[in-house]
């Protein structure tokens, strides 16, 4: 072994040691270990490119100019789109529908439908577009995150192994009419059937296995899930006891006045929360908005307040107990006095509250007292928390001023947003159709980002705030392992040593050695490098011995799919780390045994469907 190649074990495994015990975050370790290849290309070693070249230290940062960190980052924002919009709290509400709160039916569930997806799209964008739904399905059923974002990242691998579309799957199909001599390439139903079974037992292992091995751990996630939903804020503050709709007579001497004119918060001390006017949608009062025959309003305030406007011509009606506007999209915050407030002891009427910031405060709690009535005129001190209405950018805005903190709520009973989830589905069609139509995966994704961004589905600095940055930062550090594990040779030596064991075992084993060697390199060096390199090998070996190179390339294709020994294997293990919580080794706990029966079932369809 050369003396590169002892250089790059070492920068290797010590990293990876720290992190399989907790000592160090991977994101730490891939940068590390990329600025160490770095150096040591600068000062002369070859690791990253000709011994005696320090120009080449650059790709030790190449790997941030990497189509996927393109890809993921788009990904990121079109997720954000789906979220935002409502459609993975829909897709959540559809999946409990089927499965109910039954933990291992809905880890199965959620393998099977992004493995299902994986068929026709990229293994990342199908793990992307998932993973907020198995977030909310995990809010709701208040199953642990962790229980339920490896099966999506593993079950858009396995969905991967059964389709042609998946990137190292052509590769090898196109490696088979390059090899000598050249080799008639694959076509795309060659990999369903051995993918198929492989996929079809993957998804049982989940079912059957997953409660037991998934980690039941917390994650930084469980901060969004502790807070509340609107309708749950609704309830905190007793809105329903003081909730009552109001509609006007024909006649009645307010239509066509402003809600300034009437003045009716400031005659009977209630709080206009909401106005419906003859459709579905809801707006938020406004001085300025105009009283129509049809308008219905949302009035909060005591029964005695609230029966005097009988004499202004409205019919009134208790809404009661059961009745949310949070889910028929009125958004609410809690807002609190922030330390040094320059507003402590003034009301909301000298401080021009609703001027000011256009919200509306419907409800006051104070030492676990609710105030609905005349909150404009009670002062507010330490301690109060404020129940108010208004836009999500509105309610953003507040929090941008430092005399108060916002905490907003958790938007998962809010109700599809019609507009949004209409273009963020079509985006979202329309990048995976252009990909399936041959444009690369990278331009379609990120031109569906920016129209996400143009046509106003998320606003620049949600977009911003949606990238999960451990995971470009990771990928980008172990691109630059990648790149050395070739440059040194060390790839091509183990893929030799390999084979080399597996010979004397004819067909079959040439097949079990592509598969273990390709398995092994992905879990470092990604299934796309893995193919080029393992390859090859394989195919070579494969008509050297008068094996079918076909089935062969198959079985190497199938094992740089296996990315399931470590988070870094693959980009959609490593957009799962954050939000579920994940140590290195919860990987290998579920990865191992998974890569065990994926061997096992490999080998039984290269005998029945290649007859090896």
């Amino acid at each position: 072994m050369e003396t590169n190649q002892i250089l790059l074990l070492v920068i290797l495994i010590i990293p990876l040691i720290l992190v399989f015990l907790n000592r160090l975050r991977m994101d730490i370790a891939a940068l590390a270990m990329a600025v160490l290849l770095g150096l040591l290309q600068f000062f002369g070693v070859g690791m990253l490119g000709t011994a005696g070249s320090p120009q080449e230290a650059v790709k030790a940062i190449s790997g941030l100019s990497q189509p996927v960190i393109i890809t993921l980052i788009s990904l990121f924002i079109i997720s954000r789109g789906l979220d935002k919009s409502g459609v993975t709290r829909w897709i959540a509400r559809q999946l409990i529908r089927v499965t109910g709160t039954n933990e291992s039916r809905i880890i199965a569930l959620f393998t099977a439908v992004t493995a299902f997806l994986s068929l026709f799209m990229n293994n990342l964008a199908a793990g992307a577009l998932l993973a907020p739904s198995a977030l909310e399905v995990a809010r709701r059923t208040k199953i642990k995150p962790s229980k339920l974002l490896i099966p999506v990242a593993y079950g858009s691998l396995l969905g991967g192994v059964a389709t042609y579309f998946t990137t190292a799957n052509i590769i090898m199909s196109d490696l088979l009419t390059i090899a000598n001599p050249p080799q008639e390439p694959l076509n795309i139903l060659d990999f369903t059937p051995t993918g198929g079974l492989i996929a079809i037992a993957g998804i049982a292992f989940f079912f059957f296995f997953g409660k037991k091995l998934l980690p039941d751990r917390e994650s930084y996630q469980n901060s969004f899930f502790a807070r509340h939903t609107g309708s749950e804020l609704e309830e905190l503050y007793r809105i329903g006891e003081r909730l009552w709709t109001a509609r006007l007579f024909s006649g009645s001497p307010l239509i066509g006045k402003t809600i300034s004119e009437a003045g009716i918060g400031h005659k009977y001390g209630v709080t206009i929360a909401a106005i419906k006017n003859g459709i579905d949608e809801f707006i938020l009062p406004d001085a300025k908005y105009i009283i129509e025959s049809n308008s219905v309003l949302f009035i909060v305030g005591r029964e005695e307040k609230v029966m005097e406007m009988q004499q202004e011509g409205f019919s009134l009606r208790p809404i009661g107990q059961n009745g949310f506007l949070s889910p028929q999209g009125i958004h609410f915050a809690e807002v609190v006095l922030a330390p040094h407030s320059q507003f402590e002891g003034k009301t909301l009427k000298e401080i021009g509250f609703r001027q000011r910031f256009n919200l509306n405060a419907i409800a006051l709690n104070r030492r676990e007292r609710c105030y609905r009535t005349d909150v404009g005129s009670i002062p507010v001190t330490y301690g109060d928390s404020l129940l108010v209405i208004g836009s999500n950018a509105l309610i953003r805005a507040l929090k941008q001023n430092a005399d108060f903190i916002v905490i907003e709520p958790n938007l998962s009973d809010q109700p599809l947003d019609k507009r949004r989830a209409f273009l963020s589905i079509l985006i979202t069609l329309g990048t995976i159709s252009a990909s399936i139509a041959g444009i690369p995966v990278y331009l379609s994704v990120f031109f569906g980002a920016i129209l996400s961004i143009i046509l106003r589905v998320i606003q620049l600095d949600e977009a911003y705030q949606s990238v999960e940055w451990q995971a470009i930062f990771l990928i980008a550090g172990m691109y630059a392992v990648s790149q050395s594990m070739v440059n040194t040779g060390m790839a091509e030596l183990i893929g030799q040593g390999m084979l080399f064991l597996f010979e004397p075992y004819g067909g079959m084993g040439i097949a079990a050695g592509a598969f273990l060697l390709t398995s092994l390199l992905t879990q470092v060096m990604g299934g796309q490098v893995t193919a080029l390199i393992s390859g090859p090998i394989a195919i070579s070996a494969a008509i050297s011995m008068g094996v079918n190179p076909q089935a062969v390339a198959v079985a190497t294709a199938i094992g740089c799919s296996a990315s399931f020994l470590t988070p870094m294997a693959h980009p959609v293990n490593l957009i799962v780390i954050q939000p579920g919580g994940y140590h290195f080794q919860d990987f290998f706990r579920v990865g191992w045994l998974l890569t065990i029966i994926c061997f096992f079932v490999l080998m039984v369809g290269m005998k029945i469907f290649w007859q090896l």
